[in-house]
């Protein structure tokens, strides 16, 4: 799943996680990987699908319309 996960991101992941890293072991890289892409990449990064917002900045927006109409 993180090899999945580790492609879809397109490279992104290696240039702001990995780049010129060494993890001291791969359980580390495993948990550091794991947590960039469950907290930063897919809640807080700012995605162009989105409007260039975060996902959470996209949801409360969309949930904000929801009521406001």
């Amino acid at each position: 799943m993180i090899m999945r996960r580790w492609k879809a991101s397109g490279g992104i992941l290696k240039t702001e996680l990995v780049h010129n890293r060494r993890f001291i072991t791969r359980q580390q890289a495993i948990q550091e990987i794991t947590e960039y892409i469950e907290i930063f990449y897919n809640r807080q990064r700012k995605q162009e699908k989105l409007g260039y917002l975060s996902p959470a900045q996209f949801s409360q927006q969309y949930y904000a319309n929801l009521l406001a109409a």
